[in-house]
């Protein structure tokens, strides 16, 4: 068996160690906590990153001692290294997976969109699902979820809801999500049980509004304050808190719910169109250069990603990486882990290519 740990690629030690003590030279500072909502973020890193290094220096350690048993010759210790090797191999396949989250806003947490495609009832009803498969996958990976707006089905389900997740690499585990998905099913709601085609449209973006420089003209935005209200429309609140932000040039239109007062949904909903106009001028640049390639690239929204067939047959398949699965149910649950990592190794080996 051949085990080693490296400090090179998607996981640097060394990297990571002068960004620690760069952190912690910097929360020594008697002006740290004069930004409060900064430094939070700056000791969530520091705290990220000292257990990264850690757990991986730990690994090292016993690897050593490992080799060292090994090279006693002993016997009677067989058993023990075979075991421990076992445990550490375990180990670094985990932390190995982890060197996949190799983009800069990996690590960084993730503001997610879901929302619902034309269909009326039927694809609301699949948003609804999305959301829960969704939230299920953010807590079996311990992240916590805020929600930062939602609006309810016409009949059912949902056609909109938006949520803040931190976690360890949350936005590395949720952006294989961003695209259309795509549902084939009995319609529940079809007296005649036919078969029906949903879809709904999953956005999800790195949490670095306060990275990026975007300039928005105040004249470009229209405010609508309204009535905040809980899940299923009940204990709407007396107070216009809520607030629904338009972006005259591009179309965009943000709104957050989910605070108390009216000015920290807007500071949140303004933060969502900072990441979206960011992402939209992101993604002209990205046009722009496969244009010059001479590549026919559609870069809409409309590009299906993943298909979950549950009639005439249960399939899920992602069309991007080409993993499928025969069991949907178990998708539908949060089980997402093999379509990240699909994704992940399908993203590092088209990007390899393009180079």
């Amino acid at each position: 068996m051949s085990v080693s740990i490296c400090s090179g690629g998607g996981f640097d030690v060394a990297d990571k160690q002068q960004r620690i003590e760069v952190l912690l030279a910097e929360s020594a500072a008697p002006e740290f906590w004069d930004e409060p909502d900064r430094a939070q973020k700056l000791t969530r890193e520091l705290m990220t990153l000292q257990k990264q290094v850690t757990l991986w220096q730990g690994l090292s350690g016993r690897l050593t001692d490992a080799r060292e048993l090994a090279g006693m010759g002993d016997d009677d210790l067989d058993e023990e290294i075979t075991a421990e090797l076992s445990s550490l191999s375990t180990q670094i396949d985990d932390l190995e997976f982890q060197t996949l989250f190799s983009h800069e806003y990996d690590d960084k947490p993730a503001i997610l969109s879901i929302h619902a495609g034309a269909g009326g009832t039927e694809a609301q009803d699949w948003a609804a699902m999305l959301r829960r498969m969704l939230l299920r996958f953010c807590e079996k990976h311990d992240f916590t979820v805020q929600e930062m707006d939602e609006t309810l089905g016409d009949v059912t389900g949902l056609k909109s809801a938006t949520f803040a997740i931190s976690g360890d690499y949350a936005h590395g585990w949720l952006k294989s999500e961003r695209g259309v998905h795509r549902l084939v099913r009995i319609s529940p709601y079809d007296s005649s049980a036919r078969r029906h085609t949903s879809f709904a449209k999953v956005e999800v973006y790195p949490d670095i509004a306060e990275e990026i420089e975007i300039e928005i003209d105040e004249k470009d935005l229209t405010f609508q304050r309204f009535k905040a209200s809980g899940a299923g429309g009940q204990h709407v609140q007396k107070n216009e808190t809520a607030i629904r932000i338009i972006h005259g040039p591009t179309g965009i239109v943000v709104s957050c719910q989910n605070q108390r007062s009216l000015t920290q949904n807007t500071e949140s909903a303004m933060k969502v169109l900072k990441l979206q106009l960011y992402e939209l001028e992101q993604q002209k640049q990205a046009d722009e250069i496969s244009e010059l390639k001479g590549e026919n690239v559609d870069a809409g929204w409309g590009n299906q990603i993943r298909s979950y067939v549950l009639h005439p047959y249960k399939m899920v398949k992602d069309l991007r990486s080409r993993h499928e699965t025969s069991n949907p149910t178990k998708v539908l649950d949060g089980d997402l882990d093999a379509f990240v990592e699909a994704y992940l190794r399908h993203k590092i080996g088209a990007d390899s290519e393009d180079k």
